[in-house]
């Protein structure tokens, strides 16, 4: 059934088929790319370099136009959300003449009708930024903090977020990411980040997006995820633990060591556990081939269906 425009979505992104070429010749930086991302999730969005991660984001935010499929945002085009969407970009693009306080200016002109003021001083203030300050004389930490200032001071309905915290220290990054996940939490706002920082991820976050070789491998909330593979250990080789999908294995020392995604129980003689989400990650990024696997939260309507 559709939804009529006085319900609000339950899908905060997604797609179908959703291609993008650079250039006739060049490869698909997405190529047959389908996913769902349920409203007032924190996802991660991780996947090895040139897998996509930012140009996905700049296409939920409207920035890029897909050579092929469809790409909805908040029930309706990228362009149409404009408003309800804040990005943050990997450069955080500011204007270096502008002070703090003008740059906070700016914000309030240009979203008149969502700008919560209040919220964009505060997260400003927790870094102790002089207002007088212009932008060309911070250090990148303190820009990525008045960027986000602007992007959460929007207060949108979507946050997209591409590497925000690589250029922060430990101790400001928890900082910002407390702010991130309280304001997350307080307005239901669904959070889409790229990172490559795991310990980050799983703190953060409640959702996962594994996005390789242009396409979605892994999707669904990280609990879930988990709970579909486990680490096995034992004295066989990867033929004994069919019918289990297989998803990488080595040898150790106390013999075949395999994360496995589960197809009922484990035979005997096999010791096993439940991943870490970095083990889970590692494991599928060394393992491309390795089946896609994405919940039903996660997995693209059929063609005409609408949340």
């Amino acid at each position: 059934m559709s939804s009529t425009s006085t319900t609000p979505p339950t899908v905060a992104v997604e797609a179908h088929g959703l291609t993008l070429r650079y250039g006739r010749r060049s490869a698909a930086a997405l190529d047959d790319c389908s996913f769902r991302l349920p409203t007032g999730r924190v996802s991660a969005l991780v996947g090895p370099n040139g897998a996509g991660k930012s140009t996905l984001l700049a296409t939920a935010a409207g920035l890029l136009r897909p050579t092929s499929g469809t790409l909805t945002v908040l029930g309706t085009a990228p362009a149409e959300a404009r408003g309800r969407i804040a990005y943050l970009s990997q450069d955080k693009p500011l204007h270096p003449q502008l002070t703090v306080a003008e740059t906070l200016r700016m914000g309030a002109e240009l979203n008149p009708a969502r700008w919560d003021a209040a919220h964009a001083a505060a997260i400003v203030e927790q870094g102790s930024l002089d207002p007088k300050a212009r932008v060309r004389g911070l250090s990148g930490g303190q820009r990525t903090r008045v960027a986000l200032a602007l992007a959460l001071g929007k207060r949108p309905e979507l946050l997209l977020l591409d590497e925000p915290m690589a250029d922060l220290d430990p101790l400001a990054r928890h900082e910002l990411l407390g702010t991130l996940m309280a304001d997350a939490a307080e307005h239901g706002t669904t959070v889409l980040m790229s990172s490559h920082i795991v310990a980050e991820l799983a703190d953060a976050c409640d959702h996962l997006l594994l996005l390789g070789s242009g396409r979605i491998r892994l999707g669904g909330g990280i609990d879930d995820l988990l709970h579909a593979h486990s680490v096995v250990t034992g004295r066989g080789t990867p033929a004994d633990l069919a019918p289990h999908t297989v998803v990488e294995s080595r040898v150790t020392g106390r013999g075949l060591t395999a994360l496995i995604r589960r197809d009922g129980p484990v035979g005997d003689g096999w010791e096993t556990s439940e991943p870490s989400l970095e083990e889970l990650l590692l494991a599928h990024l060394r393992s491309p081939s390795a089946p896609a696997l994405l919940t039903p939260g996660t997995t693209a309507a059929p063609a005409g269906v609408t949340a």
